[in-house]
């Protein structure tokens, strides 16, 4: 994030003696990317490094990927995640549908809050969340970050962090990245302010509230995810949540989807001017996530605004519907419905969604869609993904045309 953010007492120096409470030296810790030249945030612990496990590091049967499909063909698919179960924590409810060299797809939809001794960390991919259903907060090391439906949550990599419910329960939308997520370069000046031309603007996340370190002795539970989806226990005799002041450019945050603000034209505006964040180094590799909210259509008297067939032979697309208003899925989709449309077919709208859509030439539209292109990255689906797929999904087309 470009926005550098200071909370609680950190000393002025980097890396000089600091003490944060009376007699006690704080512990500095640097939570970085990029190999030390990416954004990163100096963390000061109030009396222990993060290192003091009281066990040996335990591999736990659970796992949060699931194997490829192997031997499929090549074709479009429909997800019906509104099957997915709802059952435990955010972590054991998991269920892997996409996956790439860089980018991963999962649904979670979680019944219970986290235990009071248990957090989550994803020790290998960053992530960015959308709240489909629930509200409450997500806790860190850097404070608590409360949430609703319809927005973003980004997570940096190495966070440790637990869910509290306040709903009896959640549907989140995993986005998992091997690089950092972050509002795409091209909207940010040279002084890392987002343009007066940008849909987003970098000062309206939700930064997390900073709360007082938790010097508290006992057995914590770490669960870390690492080498694809394995998970181990880590266990530290004091509570992760000790810290006494950060400073930085690196920390979860939340971005409200209604806080994208759409940008329309005359005539029908392709998916780039929709894009929220950005995974990578655009158009070479990673990935964009585009909101598709409420925005005027296209008001020229001839304007289609229903989408044109697309080819986009370099990106594989995935589309999660957070309601079924998008006129060119109209009656195929339902809320929490995935699509993945691989880069090696065409996909267009359904039977006469282009003609229907005249009706609303410069009218306010409202539908809700989070949209992932790969940049010359190839998704797959998982056999998890093939227990909830409309298997007649390829057929429907055809059928919309009768």
């Amino acid at each position: 994030m470009p926005l550098i953010v200071k909370r609680g007492e950190v000393p002025k120096t980097p890396h000089t003696e600091f003490y944060g409470r009376k007699n006690i030296l704080s512990l500095e810790e640097i939570h970085g990317t990029y190999g030390f030249s990416g954004a990163f945030s100096r963390k000061m612990h109030l009396r222990r490094y993060p290192t003091v496990q009281t066990e040996s590091p335990k591999l736990l049967p659970l796992s949060l990927t699931s194997p490829l499909l192997q031997n499929a063909p090549l074709s479009p698919y429909h997800l019906l995640t509104g099957k997915i179960p709802y059952q435990e924590t955010f972590e054991c409810s998991r269920h892997c549908l996409l996956k790439g060299l860089t980018a991963s797809i999962s649904v979670s939809k979680p019944l219970l809050s986290s235990p009071e001794n248990e957090f989550f960390r994803n020790a290998e991919r960053h992530e960015c969340l959308f709240v489909q259903e629930g509200n409450g907060i997500l806790a860190s090391e850097y404070g608590e970050l409360k949430f609703k439906e319809r927005q973003y949550l980004v997570i940096p990599k190495g966070t440790t962090y637990q869910f509290r419910l306040s709903t009896k329960r959640a549907f989140f939308l995993i986005i998992e990245s091997l690089y950092p997520i972050r509002f795409a370069p091209h909207y940010l000046n040279s002084d890392g302010q987002a343009t007066l031309m940008s849909p987003v603007i970098e000062t309206e996340i939700g930064i997390p509230d900073f709360k007082e370190p938790l010097d508290i002795s006992g057995k914590f539970n770490i669960l870390s995810k690492h080498n694809d989806g394995q998970v181990t226990k880590i266990v530290l005799g004091h509570h992760p949540f000790d810290l006494i002041g950060w400073e930085g450019a690196l920390y979860p945050f939340s971005f409200d989807s209604s806080d994208h603000h759409s940008i329309a034209r005359e005539i029908h505006t392709a998916p780039p001017v929709r894009q929220t964040f950005q995974a990578g180094n655009a158009p070479h590799s990673g990935f964009s996530i585009c909101t598709f909210r409420a925005q005027i259509e296209g008001w020229n008297p001839k304007d289609v605004p229903a989408p044109y067939a697309h080819y986009n032979v370099d990106s594989d697309e995935m589309m999660f519907f957070s309601n079924t208003t998008y006129e060119a899925r109209k009656g195929i989709v339902e809320p929490g419905s995935i699509t993945f449309h691989p880069a090696g077919l065409p996909h267009s709208p359904h039977g006469d969604a282009a003609k229907k859509s005249f009706s609303s030439r410069g009218k306010l539209s409202n539908y809700l869609a989070v949209m992932l292109d790969t940049f010359f990255e190839s998704l797959q689906p998982t056999k998890e993904a093939l227990k909830y797929h409309d298997p007649q999904y390829p057929l429907s087309w055809a059928r919309a045309q009768i």
